[in-house]
């Protein structure tokens, strides 16, 4: 009887002991199994465009516990009702870290596959591989430098991303369609057009036959080389703007001063004369020939004008400075000679 008993507990322990074992073992082999799957970290995927039914591209991150080996895939799975069907190989980048993998529609070497089946996007690799730990990006769309985008499903949702394939590791990410992601804002820049003139009177005094006079502001009159008046103007029209003047030339009763014209002449004393020139500072606007020379013009008359300066587009203020001669024969009738002379700032918006 005690060695039955006896010979019954050994085999009891016999069993117990191989039952741990093989607990142990499966345990440990359950590790090994695992060991190379994980999940995902640091999930994201940026959309340009929420908005249904609308095309988007989309940014896809998340970080790999486990990386990828030689031979592995990766997958990204859209939900039901987003469009993938007009994508192609040059509509993807795949980067391991900041670093553009080589993208085929087949994979050969170190370069990846990439293809579109129904909903799945599959990265395939033949020797290449991520390492454990890396970031991984998956561009889609014009932000990968392609033509195409998917399409987003036609009902305002969240929906699941799904990150897998046969390298391990899995995750999913929430994505939103809504009915309208883009906010339209106006705002309205008002038109603005500036224009002065220094002094509103100028005179050339005394004239002689034998000196150009040159008008100044104190209306005296002076032989050297003077500027009279200064014109001021500035814009934010699109295509700028156009000064011009309209007048006659200095009268006296039905006695004139010969305008110089519309072709620029040198001051010529004892012949007589009267015009103007300009010269421009600041801003991005200029004289307009035939002011815009050494010489003098007065293509002006009272019942037309003469352009005098412009700009071709919005500008900050441009000053212009104007020198008035006048000249006159031995034979002009003796008088006061007067004109006005109507400077106008035009906008051209």
């Amino acid at each position: 009887m005690n060695t039955t008993l006896q010979s019954s507990s050994k085999t009891i322990k016999v069993l117990l002991a191989a039952i741990s074992l093989s607990v142990a073992a499966s345990l440990f082999l359950g590790n090994l199994q695992t060991a190379h799957a994980g999940n995902l970290t640091g999930l994201s995927d940026t959309m340009s465009n929420q908005t249904v039914s609308a095309a988007s591209d989309h940014t896809i991150i998340f970080t790999s516990p486990t990386g990828v080996a030689a031979t592995k895939t990766i997958t990204v799975t859209f939900p039901a009702g987003f469009s993938l069907a007009s994508l192609t190989t040059t509509d993807f980048n795949l980067l391991d870290g900041v670093t553009n993998l080589t993208l085929a529609a087949a994979c050969s070497g170190t370069t990846w596959g990439v293809a579109v089946s129904g909903q799945v996007i599959t990265f395939t690799s033949c020797s290449g591989t991520i390492t454990a730990g890396h970031t991984i990006t998956v561009k889609i769309g014009t932000v990968a430098g392609g033509t195409h985008q998917i399409t987003n499903n036609s009902s305002a949702n969240s929906y699941s991303l799904i990150i897998g394939g046969t390298f391990g590791d899995t995750g999913t990410i929430t994505i939103q369609v809504v009915t309208n992601s883009v906010v339209s804002v106006t705002a309205t820049v008002p038109q603005t057009l500036t224009f002065s003139i220094s002094t509103n009177s100028i005179g050339f005094g005394t004239l002689s036959t034998s000196a150009v006079t040159f008008a100044n502001s104190a209306g005296t009159g002076s032989s050297s080389t003077v500027v009279a008046h200064t014109l001021a103007a500035a814009t934010n029209a699109s295509s700028g703007y156009s000064i011009t003047v309209q007048g006659a030339t200095l009268t006296s009763g039905s006695n004139t001063i010969t305008a110089i014209g519309g072709t620029a002449a040198a001051s010529s004393p004892g012949n007589p004369q009267f015009g103007f020139n300009a010269s421009a500072s600041g801003g991005s606007g200029a004289v307009s020939a035939p002011y815009n020379t050494a010489n003098f013009a007065d293509a002006a008359t009272a019942s037309s004008s003469s352009q005098v300066a412009s700009a071709s587009g919005s500008t900050a203020t441009t000053t212009y400075s104007l020198t008035y001669i006048c000249n006159i024969a031995p034979t002009t009738p003796a008088g006061n000679y007067s004109t006005s002379l109507t400077f106008v700032a035009t906008g051209n918006f």
